[in-house]
C-alpha cells in the first residue's frame, strides 16, 4: 500500500453496538480518557494466569491510569468491548513509527474469562483489523511468551506464522524469564482468514 503510517492523521472514535451469537449485545468502542475505573475493575478481575504474561503489572491504578488517559491516537488506537456499562475486552493497535516500522503495527488484546470461547477476541481483531487498514498497514505482528499456548491458537487460526523465538527474552509478572515468540501476517492473508472464519461461524447472521 502507498503511503506511511507517519503521515496519517488519526482515524475517528469508533463505537458499534453488536448482538453476539448467544443473544448478548456488546459494544466495541474507542477507549475514553474516563474509562480509568471501569478498565481498572477488568484488568484486576483477570485470572491472575491471564495477568501473568502482560507487559505491565496491571494491578497497579498508576498504570492502568497512564494507559486510559494519556492516549496518544497518533501512535496507538485502543478499544474496549462494553456489555452492561462493564469492560468485557481490551485491544490496541500499535503502530510501529518511523523508518523500517511504517506500514506495520502490532496487535494486542486480552479477554476476560466469562467472554471467552464466544467469539469475542475474533469480533474485537476484526476491529483493529478495520483501524490497520485505515492507516494503510501491511503487516501485523503479534509478540507472545511462550506459555501463551491459547492466543498462540488463536493468531494461527487468523492466519499469523511464527516467525522468530527469542529464548528466555523476557520476564512474566513473577519475573521468571521466557522465550519470546514473534508472529507475523500480511493484512490481505488476514482479511482472507478473517472472511474464512466469519463465513464458516453464524457471526454473518447479526453484522
Amino acid at each position: 500500500m502507498a503511503g506511511t503510517v507517519a503521515s496519517l492523521q488519526f482515524v475517528a472514535s469508533i463505537e458499534k453496538n453488536l448482538t453476539m451469537k448467544d443473544g448478548r449485545l456488546v459494544t466495541v468502542r474507542s477507549m475514553h480518557p474516563t474509562d480509568v475505573e471501569s478498565s481498572y475493575e477488568f484488568f484486576c478481575g483477570l485470572a491472575e494466569e491471564d495477568r501473568k504474561y502482560l507487559r505491565v503489572d496491571v494491578t497497579r491504578r498508576r498504570m492502568v491510569e497512564r494507559r486510559t488517559t494519556e492516549l496518544d491516537r497518533s501512535r496507538i488506537e485502543r478499544l474496549v468491548v462494553v456489555h452492561d456499562d462493564e469492560i468485557v475486552a481490551d485491544g490496541a493497535l500499535h503502530l510501529e513509527g518511523h523508518g523500517w516500522g511504517d506500514n506495520v503495527a502490532e496487535i494486542r488484546l486480552i479477554v476476560a474469562r466469562d467472554w471467552q470461547r464466544y467469539g469475542l477476541g475474533t469480533l474485537l481483531t476484526r476491529e483493529l483489523f478495520h483501524l490497520a487498514s485505515q492507516y494503510r498497514v501491511d503487516r501485523i505482528i503479534a509478540r507472545l511468551m511462550r506459555p501463551q499456548t491459547g492466543a498462540h491458537r488463536i493468531m494461527k487460526r487468523l492466519g499469523f506464522s511464527e516467525e522468530f523465538l527469542i529464548p528466555e527474552h523476557v520476564r512474566d509478572q513473577d519475573g521468571t524469564w521466557q522465550d519470546l515468540i514473534i508472529m507475523r501476517c500480511p493484512l490481505e492473508d488476514l482479511w482472507r482468514e478473517m472472511e474464512s472464519n466469519f463465513e464458516s461461524s453464524d457471526w454473518r447472521r447479526h453484522r
